[in-house]
Protein backbone atom coordinates (compact mmCIF):
# COMPACT_ATOMS: atom_id res chain seq x y z
CA UNK A 1 0.00 0.00 0.00
CA UNK A 2 1.04 3.65 -0.67
CA UNK A 3 4.28 2.42 -2.78
CA UNK A 4 6.61 3.91 -4.86
CA UNK A 5 7.44 2.18 -8.34
CA UNK A 6 11.36 1.46 -8.70
CA UNK A 7 10.99 3.04 -12.32
CA UNK A 8 9.20 6.26 -10.93
CA UNK A 9 11.89 6.33 -7.89
CA UNK A 10 14.46 6.89 -10.32
CA UNK A 11 12.82 9.24 -12.56
CA UNK A 12 12.50 11.22 -9.07
CA UNK A 13 15.63 11.11 -8.21
CA UNK A 14 17.09 11.74 -11.45
CA UNK A 15 14.76 14.67 -11.78
CA UNK A 16 15.80 16.26 -8.68
CA UNK A 17 19.17 15.78 -8.92
CA UNK A 18 19.80 17.51 -12.22
CA UNK A 19 20.44 20.81 -11.79
CA UNK A 20 19.25 21.96 -15.21
CA UNK A 21 15.54 20.37 -14.13
CA UNK A 22 12.91 22.37 -13.27
CA UNK A 23 10.31 20.96 -10.62
CA UNK A 24 6.75 22.98 -10.31
CA UNK A 25 3.80 21.63 -7.75
CA UNK A 26 0.33 22.27 -8.38
CA UNK A 27 -2.06 21.52 -5.32
CA UNK A 28 -5.77 21.94 -4.88
CA UNK A 29 -8.07 20.62 -2.33
CA UNK A 30 -7.19 17.46 -1.25
CA UNK A 31 -3.78 18.56 0.24
CA UNK A 32 -5.58 21.14 2.80
CA UNK A 33 -8.81 18.55 3.35
CA UNK A 34 -5.93 16.45 5.35
CA UNK A 35 -5.68 19.41 7.93
CA UNK A 36 -9.38 19.03 8.23
CA UNK A 37 -10.25 22.10 6.06
CA UNK A 38 -13.77 21.39 3.55
CA UNK A 39 -13.60 21.23 0.10
CA UNK A 40 -15.09 24.30 -0.97
CA UNK A 41 -17.86 21.83 -3.00
CA UNK A 42 -18.68 20.01 0.18
CA UNK A 43 -22.01 19.73 1.98
CA UNK A 44 -20.61 22.85 3.88
CA UNK A 45 -20.37 25.19 1.51
CA UNK A 46 -24.35 26.08 0.52
CA UNK A 47 -26.12 29.21 2.39
CA UNK A 48 -29.39 30.41 2.66
CA UNK A 49 -30.53 34.08 2.10
CA UNK A 50 -33.47 34.33 2.77
CA UNK A 51 -35.50 31.16 1.59
CA UNK A 52 -33.58 30.06 -1.00
CA UNK A 53 -30.45 28.15 -0.88
CA UNK A 54 -27.28 28.97 -3.15
CA UNK A 55 -24.46 26.71 -3.85
CA UNK A 56 -20.88 27.33 -3.65
CA UNK A 57 -20.87 28.32 -7.06
CA UNK A 58 -23.43 30.97 -7.20
CA UNK A 59 -22.29 32.51 -3.91
CA UNK A 60 -18.88 33.25 -4.81
CA UNK A 61 -19.85 35.79 -7.52
CA UNK A 62 -19.36 39.69 -7.91
CA UNK A 63 -22.94 39.59 -9.16
CA UNK A 64 -24.07 37.81 -5.30
CA UNK A 65 -21.42 40.18 -4.01
CA UNK A 66 -23.33 43.63 -5.38
CA UNK A 67 -26.13 42.61 -4.34
CA UNK A 68 -25.74 40.41 -1.00
CA UNK A 69 -22.53 42.09 -0.08
CA UNK A 70 -23.33 41.09 4.10
CA UNK A 71 -24.66 37.55 3.37
CA UNK A 72 -21.98 36.63 1.15
CA UNK A 73 -19.48 38.34 3.73
CA UNK A 74 -21.11 35.93 6.45
CA UNK A 75 -20.97 33.36 4.41
CA UNK A 76 -16.88 33.55 3.98
CA UNK A 77 -16.11 34.55 7.97
CA UNK A 78 -17.90 30.95 8.31
CA UNK A 79 -15.67 29.39 6.28
CA UNK A 80 -12.37 31.27 7.49
CA UNK A 81 -13.49 30.74 11.01
CA UNK A 82 -12.67 26.91 10.44
CA UNK A 83 -9.73 27.96 8.48
CA UNK A 84 -7.94 29.64 11.37
CA UNK A 85 -7.69 26.52 13.13
CA UNK A 86 -5.99 24.66 10.59
CA UNK A 87 -2.57 23.67 10.25
CA UNK A 88 -0.13 22.63 7.94
CA UNK A 89 0.28 18.96 7.04
CA UNK A 90 3.19 16.56 6.43
CA UNK A 91 2.26 17.13 2.64
CA UNK A 92 2.37 20.68 3.07
CA UNK A 93 5.95 19.97 5.19
CA UNK A 94 7.86 18.22 2.60
CA UNK A 95 6.72 20.88 -0.28
CA UNK A 96 9.05 23.29 2.26
CA UNK A 97 11.54 20.73 2.37
CA UNK A 98 11.68 20.26 -1.92
CA UNK A 99 11.51 24.06 -2.23
CA UNK A 100 14.19 24.10 0.09
CA UNK A 101 16.28 21.46 -1.93
CA UNK A 102 15.55 22.92 -5.29
CA UNK A 103 15.56 27.14 -4.72
CA UNK A 104 15.11 28.39 -7.71
CA UNK A 105 14.34 25.31 -9.82
CA UNK A 106 11.14 25.09 -7.41
CA UNK A 107 7.65 26.82 -8.06
CA UNK A 108 4.22 25.88 -6.46
CA UNK A 109 0.79 26.91 -7.94
CA UNK A 110 -2.04 26.43 -5.35
CA UNK A 111 -5.43 26.50 -6.11
CA UNK A 112 -6.10 27.11 -2.38
CA UNK A 113 -6.81 29.77 -0.59
CA UNK A 114 -6.13 29.10 3.05
CA UNK A 115 -2.79 29.96 2.89
CA UNK A 116 -1.19 26.90 4.80
CA UNK A 117 1.53 26.63 2.03
CA UNK A 118 3.12 30.08 3.58
CA UNK A 119 2.16 28.51 7.41
CA UNK A 120 4.01 25.83 6.10
CA UNK A 121 7.71 28.05 5.35
CA UNK A 122 7.16 28.48 1.65
CA UNK A 123 8.64 31.57 1.01
CA UNK A 124 5.63 33.91 -0.48
CA UNK A 125 7.52 34.75 -4.16
CA UNK A 126 7.92 30.94 -4.67
CA UNK A 127 4.04 30.49 -4.28
CA UNK A 128 1.49 31.33 -6.79
CA UNK A 129 -1.75 31.42 -4.93
CA UNK A 130 -3.49 31.57 -8.38
CA UNK A 131 -7.53 31.62 -6.46
CA UNK A 132 -6.38 34.42 -3.63
CA UNK A 133 -5.95 33.96 -0.09
CA UNK A 134 -8.78 34.35 2.54
CA UNK A 135 -6.41 36.01 5.03
CA UNK A 136 -6.48 39.35 3.40
CA UNK A 137 -9.46 41.57 2.03
CA UNK A 138 -9.27 44.41 -0.56
CA UNK A 139 -11.77 46.99 -1.62
CA UNK A 140 -14.83 46.18 -3.66
CA UNK A 141 -14.83 47.99 -7.07
CA UNK A 142 -11.22 48.85 -7.57
CA UNK A 143 -8.66 47.08 -9.44
CA UNK A 144 -5.51 48.55 -6.58
CA UNK A 145 -4.07 45.33 -5.30
CA UNK A 146 -3.43 46.74 -1.96
CA UNK A 147 -4.67 44.18 0.57
CA UNK A 148 -5.47 44.30 4.12
CA UNK A 149 -5.43 41.40 6.71
CA UNK A 150 -8.68 39.69 7.57
CA UNK A 151 -9.82 40.88 10.66
CA UNK A 152 -9.60 38.39 13.15
CA UNK A 153 -12.79 37.29 14.25
CA UNK A 154 -12.90 35.26 17.53
CA UNK A 155 -16.53 33.92 17.35
CA UNK A 156 -18.13 31.97 15.53
CA UNK A 157 -20.85 33.91 13.98
CA UNK A 158 -24.24 32.09 13.75
CA UNK A 159 -25.28 31.93 10.48
CA UNK A 160 -29.02 32.11 11.39
CA UNK A 161 -28.32 35.84 12.29
CA UNK A 162 -27.58 38.72 10.53
CA UNK A 163 -23.84 39.96 10.36
CA UNK A 164 -23.38 42.32 13.69
CA UNK A 165 -23.14 45.87 13.04
CA UNK A 166 -19.23 45.18 14.56
CA UNK A 167 -18.45 43.04 11.83
CA UNK A 168 -19.47 44.99 9.40
CA UNK A 169 -17.48 48.03 10.33
CA UNK A 170 -14.48 45.77 9.98
CA UNK A 171 -14.96 45.04 6.64
CA UNK A 172 -14.76 48.48 5.39
CA UNK A 173 -11.25 50.54 5.30
CA UNK A 174 -10.73 53.60 7.20
CA UNK A 175 -12.19 55.90 4.09
CA UNK A 176 -15.25 53.49 4.67
CA UNK A 177 -15.04 51.75 1.41
CA UNK A 178 -16.70 48.49 1.34
CA UNK A 179 -13.96 45.54 1.51
CA UNK A 180 -14.11 42.13 -0.33
CA UNK A 181 -12.46 38.47 0.26
CA UNK A 182 -9.13 38.58 -1.49
CA UNK A 183 -9.94 35.35 -4.07
CA UNK A 184 -11.02 34.67 -7.19
CA UNK A 185 -15.28 34.78 -7.92
CA UNK A 186 -16.32 32.65 -10.47
CA UNK A 187 -17.60 35.26 -12.93
CA UNK A 188 -13.76 36.77 -12.48
CA UNK A 189 -10.50 36.19 -14.87
CA UNK A 190 -7.12 35.50 -14.00
CA UNK A 191 -4.47 38.29 -13.67
CA UNK A 192 -0.91 38.55 -12.79
CA UNK A 193 -1.44 42.02 -10.93
CA UNK A 194 -3.53 39.79 -8.27
CA UNK A 195 -3.06 36.35 -8.93
CA UNK A 196 -0.10 36.11 -10.83
CA UNK A 197 -1.66 33.62 -13.03
CA UNK A 198 1.34 34.91 -16.40
CA UNK A 199 3.68 34.31 -13.34
CA UNK A 200 2.18 30.45 -13.05
CA UNK A 201 1.39 29.94 -16.56
CA UNK A 202 4.85 30.99 -17.27
CA UNK A 203 6.55 28.40 -14.72
CA UNK A 204 4.32 25.39 -16.54
CA UNK A 205 6.09 26.49 -19.62
CA UNK A 206 9.79 26.35 -18.19
CA UNK A 207 8.68 22.96 -15.80
CA UNK A 208 10.28 19.78 -17.22
CA UNK A 209 8.49 17.90 -14.18
CA UNK A 210 5.25 18.65 -12.86
CA UNK A 211 3.68 17.51 -9.11
CA UNK A 212 -0.18 17.65 -9.24
CA UNK A 213 -1.47 17.37 -5.86
CA UNK A 214 -5.06 16.85 -4.50
CA UNK A 215 -6.46 18.65 -7.44
CA UNK A 216 -9.56 17.50 -9.99
CA UNK A 217 -8.49 19.98 -12.20
CA UNK A 218 -11.89 22.15 -12.18
CA UNK A 219 -10.95 25.35 -13.39
CA UNK A 220 -9.53 26.46 -16.54
CA UNK A 221 -5.69 27.30 -15.20
CA UNK A 222 -4.91 24.15 -13.93
CA UNK A 223 -6.02 22.14 -17.03
CA UNK A 224 -3.87 24.23 -18.69
CA UNK A 225 -1.26 24.46 -16.86
CA UNK A 226 -0.82 20.63 -17.03
CA UNK A 227 -1.43 20.28 -20.30
CA UNK A 228 1.33 22.72 -20.99
CA UNK A 229 3.70 20.54 -19.17
CA UNK A 230 2.71 17.25 -20.73
CA UNK A 231 2.38 18.84 -24.09
CA UNK A 232 6.38 20.32 -23.59
CA UNK A 233 6.82 16.58 -22.99
CA UNK A 234 7.30 17.16 -19.01
CA UNK A 235 6.68 14.15 -16.77
CA UNK A 236 3.43 14.37 -14.38
CA UNK A 237 3.41 12.57 -11.32
CA UNK A 238 -0.14 13.15 -10.19
CA UNK A 239 -1.18 12.18 -6.13
CA UNK A 240 -4.87 12.13 -5.26
CA UNK A 241 -6.54 9.49 -3.35
CA UNK A 242 -9.00 9.25 -5.97
CA UNK A 243 -8.53 8.41 -9.66
CA UNK A 244 -9.08 12.20 -11.77
CA UNK A 245 -8.84 13.28 -15.27
CA UNK A 246 -6.17 14.58 -13.78
CA UNK A 247 -4.22 11.50 -12.96
CA UNK A 248 -5.73 9.69 -16.55
CA UNK A 249 -4.10 12.52 -18.19
CA UNK A 250 -1.10 11.64 -16.26
CA UNK A 251 -0.65 8.19 -17.08
CA UNK A 252 -1.88 8.80 -20.70
CA UNK A 253 0.92 11.42 -21.48
CA UNK A 254 3.76 8.68 -20.09
CA UNK A 255 3.19 9.91 -16.29
CA UNK A 256 2.48 8.79 -13.25
CA UNK A 257 -0.49 8.65 -10.59
CA UNK A 258 0.42 7.69 -6.82
CA UNK A 259 -3.34 6.56 -5.35
CA UNK A 260 -3.07 8.34 -1.89
CA UNK A 261 -2.58 11.37 0.42
CA UNK A 262 -0.19 13.80 -0.25
CA UNK A 263 0.69 13.29 3.81
CA UNK A 264 1.91 10.00 2.90
CA UNK A 265 3.57 10.33 -0.81
CA UNK A 266 5.13 13.63 -0.36
CA UNK A 267 7.52 12.56 2.51
CA UNK A 268 8.35 9.45 0.99
CA UNK A 269 9.57 11.32 -2.57
CA UNK A 270 11.23 13.33 0.10
CA UNK A 271 12.55 10.43 1.94
CA UNK A 272 14.42 9.50 -1.47
CA UNK A 273 16.14 12.35 -2.54
CA UNK A 274 17.33 12.92 1.41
Amino acid sequence: MHQISETLAGIWKTAVDDPDCQIIALTGAGISAESGIPTFRGEDGYWKIGSMNYTPMEMATVEKFRNYPWEVWHWYLNRIYKHRSAQPNDGHRALVELEKLLGERFQLITQNVDGLHLKAGNSPEKVYEIHGNLNYMRIFDSSRPNLLPMPNFVEELDPNEPLPEAVKSELQDEAGNLMRPHVLWFDEIYNEELYRSESALKAAQEADLLLTIGTTGATSLPAVILKTVAQNGGTIIDINPEVTWFSDYAMISGGYHLKGPSGVFLPKLMKLVG
